[in-house]
């Protein structure tokens, strides 16, 4: 199991990536990482307002899934939706939240991602739903973001940003890429006209082969 200081260092290094990407920018979005030791149940988040660049591990703030903060720094204005993912989805273990480009113009006009390219198959289902509005760091904002990603590992906000989860925070990472990447293409194919769909019945099949793809865990 990865040891505390560990995980502070990799929830940095995926803030610093998750810019480095050019799916957000600045101070804006966050990343958290489920904690689990030594009786303690909760997350690791990055901490509101600090330059990602600036922080050292002992900057992370963990947070129990109370929603009790330790440590010096104040968490993200955004950790209801974290906790409340963790507390409700036992495979969340990594959460990045960003304010992606393309994701955030599709966000800002109210609108998912359809089934117009089978990769959205990646992100859990046969679309990617646009969470209504709320103001950001509300309980009512966690409550839209957990419905959104109800049978999803990434959800859009409306009007904010985007939100995937995953095993890891290289998945969650990797799955944040891949959405801004079908928003990008959807977006783009939006000048043109509303693209085709694909029918429900070919993504079932798509996501059955997503069930078994990728390399197979090797032990020893």
């Amino acid at each position: 199991m990865i040891d505390e200081r560990t995980l502070r260092a990799e929830v940095i290094a995926t803030a610093l990536a998750m810019n480095a990407a050019g799916i957000n920018r600045g101070k804006s979005g966050n990343v958290s990482a489920r904690l689990a030791h030594e009786g303690f149940a909760g997350f690791l988040v990055t901490p509101t307002g600090m330059p990602y660049a600036a922080l050292a591990p002992e900057d992370i703030v963990a947070m129990t899934l109370a929603g009790e903060p330790a440590g010096g720094r104040a968490p993200s204005s955004e950790w209801r939706f974290h906790r409340d993912i963790y507390a409700s989805r036992a495979d969340a273990n990594a959460i990045v939240h960003a304010h992606a480009p393309f994701a955030t113009t599709l966000a800002c006009l109210d609108r998912g991602i359809p089934a117009f390219h089978y990769m959205i198959a990646v992100a859990g289902g046969d679309d990617v739903r646009c969470a209504p509005y709320a103001t950001f760091g509300t309980q009512a904002l966690s409550d839209h973001a957990v419905a959104a990603l109800d049978g999803r590992k990434a959800c859009l906000l409306a009007h904010h940003g985007m939100i995937a989860l995953g095993g890891t925070l290289a998945d969650a990472l990797a799955l944040a890429v891949e959405v801004e990447t079908l928003a990008e293409m959807y977006w783009r194919a939006l000048q043109v006209g509303e693209p085709a769909r694909l029918p429900p019945e070919e993504m079932a099949v798509v996501l059955a082969q997503f069930a078994t793809y990728g390399q197979p865990v090797r032990c020893g």
